[in-house]
């Protein structure tokens, strides 16, 4: 069987998916009941520096996006870090750690940018005998009105010098959490690593307003008449965060930096593609809240299935295995050719495919009288639209042009070479060349 167990920058987990940082692990009642039921490690919420309290809202916290079953696509959190004494957490890491010696725990870190706070809080966590501190530069919300969370994570130059202190000042492994509310996610990712980070996880949540009252008009969720933005998080962010990993993971920069990898994980497969995309662990918040932490039961089995029919034995094997796959537009394959081809056995002549491609792409898809739908090659470009709105799940299939076919669109024979967008007719410099 494939051996699921995880060694993120030294740290050991039975397997490579963690709780993250979030309401889930905000206590020890909580983790203790995500250990039982088979987590590989935690990050422990947020913890603050002992002095003024933080208050959160005593009235909704959570927006929600759905889809069209009542399925829960995405939440807007707008809930703060821990609002539990600082001392309280502290024992309860310790206790935890010490009754789970074979699970992770990570302590998720916000103090004010300045070197005092990050000293002081640094040997009371390492106190615990947790295995390491994240530090949460992400959250968009709340912390980032008071110079925390995301407004460091902005920053590439202040991410550098927190992360500095961490590593001057704690002998734990030291994970920089990233926000994605930024314009080229490298950046903060090289930041992190000229401050000596051990590792980077992301996405942290997304700046999101979900939804507007429209008999009130007033952003929700709603406390006492008004409403703010807050973190948007789930399986509609899980694109994003695949695209912002894979970024970091094939940078020449930052191909070394370990990474955990975090964003709508909700099935094994959620996982696995994180871990082919480069990151060396996942961390899962949304799924738990939803389904509750038994969830991880399915991701442990169902990763484990996949691994023995793919012949993976161990979770390193699949680390980073698309990333030399992944690459920018120009790169891709210009002379690469499909057609759209209809299994007129499986076609249950809906007609979504026809409206559509006739309304909305290219016209490639006929209708006949008896309501036979059929693809005219000479019109479709592959655009694969039709495939994602057909009810019937392998019904539209593309078919490769082989070399020697003509592309009855262009006229053009396919002669198996790579096309350069650099050279090719449909580039406007090429064309302004010739």
């Amino acid at each position: 069987m494939a051996d699921l167990t995880s060694e993120f920058v030294g740290i050991k987990s039975p397997n490579p998916f963690w709780l993250a940082s979030a309401p889930p692990t905000d206590k020890e009642y909580n983790v203790r009941r995500a250990f039982e039921a088979g987590w590989g490690g935690v990050v422990w919420k947020t913890l603050g520096e002992a002095g003024p309290p933080i208050v959160n809202v005593s009235g909704p916290r959570y927006g929600a996006i759905w889809g069209a079953d009542r399925r829960l696509l995405g939440l807007n959190n707008i809930e703060l870090i821990t609002d539990r004494p600082l001392e309280t957490n502290l024992q309860e890491i310790k206790s935890v750690k010490r009754d789970y010696p074979d699970r992770a725990v990570v302590v998720s870190l916000m103090v004010p940018c300045e070197e005092g706070p990050w000293k002081k809080i640094l040997p009371l966590v390492e106190d615990t005998g947790a295995d390491g501190v994240e530090l949460n530069f992400g959250c968009p919300h709340g912390m980032a009105e008071r110079g925390m969370g995301s407004a460091v994570g902005q920053v590439p130059e202040y991410i550098e010098m927190v992360t500095r202190w961490c590593k001057q000042y704690s002998r734990m492994p030291v994970i920089v959490k990233l926000t994605p509310n930024i314009a080229d996610i490298r950046k903060p990712a090289e930041a992190a690593q000229r401050g000596g980070a051990d590792a980077v996880s992301l996405i942290n949540t997304i700046n999101s307003i979900t939804s507007v009252n429209l008999d009130d008009f007033i952003p929700e969720p709603t406390i006492d008449g008004r409403g703010a933005h807050g973190g948007y998080c789930g399986p509609a962010v899980k694109p994003i965060a695949l695209s912002m990993v894979s970024e970091i993971a094939r940078n020449p920069e930052t191909t070394n930096l370990p990474i955990s990898g975090i964003g709508g994980v909700t099935t094994w497969r959620d996982g696995a593609e994180f871990l082919a995309l480069g990151a060396g662990n996942v961390q899962v918040c949304t799924a738990a809240m939803t389904y509750g932490f038994k969830i991880v039961q399915e991701m442990i089995s169902g990763l484990s299935e996949w691994m023995d029919e793919k012949g993976h034995a161990s979770v390193a094997d699949v680390v980073g295995r698309a990333v030399p796959n992944c690459g920018d537009w120009q790169d891709l394959n210009l002379n690469y050719i499909t057609k759209a081809e209809i299994n007129q056995d499986s076609c249950i002549n809906c007609g979504r495919c026809f409206a559509a491609c006739e309304d909305t792409s290219h016209q490639a898809i006929l209708m006949s009288e008896d309501r036979t739908f059929s693809v005219d090659e000479g019109e479709c470009v592959a655009c694969n639209l039709c495939i994602n709105v057909c009810p019937v799940e392998g019904c539209i299939t593309m078919r490769e042009l082989q070399v020697g076919e003509v592309d009855e669109r262009t006229g053009r024979e396919v002669d198996g070479t790579h096309g350069d967008w650099t050279t090719h007719p449909n580039n406007p410099a090429v064309a302004a060349a010739e």
